[in-house]
Formats: structure tokens, sequence, C-alpha cells
């Protein structure tokens, strides 16, 4: 397994009127921040929040292209992110024990904190097509290029992990400095890592690795 110390290229926030970050996603051209009450749009080049949705947010988030998927309690709202509209509701997986929050191949990708499992489930209806069982406990979920990676958060230690999606098993670790914590995980689909930073009210840029493994999804 490949391990390596995670390098922050930068930090975002603190923000006003966001306590904690509970789960990050990116559009192509904003990094949307979960801050519990709130959806807020931030421009990662300029570092400043952009606009802000009101809709519960208080775990992960995903996007597909066109709408955003935002966990609240147990269950899991499809928002308009030009209106901010709730246009669709499907029950969360956990029932409220969700963390994390992806979309790939069609699907939606929903960690399970305590549990430590990754369900991919179908966008529309929320039944379980698949569960991943994981080593610690999960925060944030993502794909790119292929890889499922997400984030940890257990004994006051973060990580970042590539998985196998099949398996589970642990491909390589990032390992995030001491005292930061990772609450959310969305890749930018390059060489960036977005992280939730919880209670700092902080995201964080961590570089990715190049060429750990595959392609194609």
């Amino acid at each position: 397994m490949k391990r390596s110390a995670a390098e922050i290229v930068r930090e975002y926030g603190p923000f006003p009127g966001v306590e904690r970050v509970h789960g990050v996603s990116f559009d192509g051209r904003h990094v949307w921040v979960a801050g519990g009450d709130k959806l807020h749009a931030l421009d990662p080049t300029s570092g400043t929040l952009l606009r802000s949705i009101d809709v519960a947010a208080q775990a992960g988030t995903a996007f597909d292209g066109r709408h955003l998927f935002q966990l609240a309690g147990g269950r899991i709202q499809k928002v308009d992110p030009a209106t901010g509209r709730v246009v669709a509701t499907i029950p969360a997986p956990g029932g409220g024990g969700d963390s994390g929050l992806a979309w790939a191949e069609g699907t939606l990708w929903v960690g399970q904190y305590r549990d430590r499992k990754i369900y991919q489930i179908d966008p529309e209806t929320g039944a379980i097509l698949r569960t991943i069982e994981c080593r610690r406990f999960v925060t944030g979920v993502t794909w790119v290029d292929g890889e499922l990676w997400h984030g940890t958060w257990e004994h006051d230690a973060s990580d970042l992990r590539r998985i196998d999606p099949e398996t589970g098993e642990v491909l390589e670790t990032i390992e995030m400095p001491p005292g930061m914590s990772v609450s959310g995980l969305e890749s930018d689909g390059r060489d960036r890592f977005f992280c939730g930073g919880d209670r700092t009210g902080k995201v964080r840029a961590v570089r990715r690795p190049r060429g750990s493994g595959a392609a194609g999804r």
C-alpha cells in the first residue's frame, strides 16, 4: 500500500456564518460547502463565497452535472442550483447516519460514518445497489479517474484513502497533519482534493498524488 503525507496547497475560510463544514462538492466552477442550514458556493480562485442556497445541508454533497444532491437527516435532497428549489427527495440508506456523498457512473455513493461502509444507490429510488465495507469511519466520498477515495476521521486522526471498489481493500493513503480532520471530500477532477475542515469552518485543497491508479470510469 502506498502512503504519503498530505500536501495542503491552499486553505479557504473560515467564512462568516459557516461554523462547521459538513460536506463539499465541485461543479467545475464552484466548490459547494454544506454549512448546516445553507449551501454556499465558493469561488476556488478568489476564495470568496459568491452565493448561498437556503436548504438543509447537514452532511455530504454531490453534483451530477445539473443538480446538487444534499444529505439532510435521513433523506437526500435533489436541488436545482439555479433556483435553490428542492425538486425531489429519496431516503438515505443510513437513515441519518450518512456522511459523504458522491456522484459517479449515473449513481450516488453514500458514506456511512460509524458503520464504516459506502453504499452505491439508485438516485431515483434510493435502492442500494452495492455495499463496500471499509476499515475506518467514513466521512467524505469521491471518484476521480476510476479511483474511489474516501475521507476518514477516527481517534482524532484523518486521512484520505483510495480503495478497491469491489473489495474495500485500501490501496493508498494520504495522511492529514495532526489536528486536521476531514469532514467532506471532493475531487476537482484533476490534481486537487477539496476537504471539509469540520469545526474550523475551513476548506482545504490537498494535492492529489499522480500515477496512482486506473482510468476509464
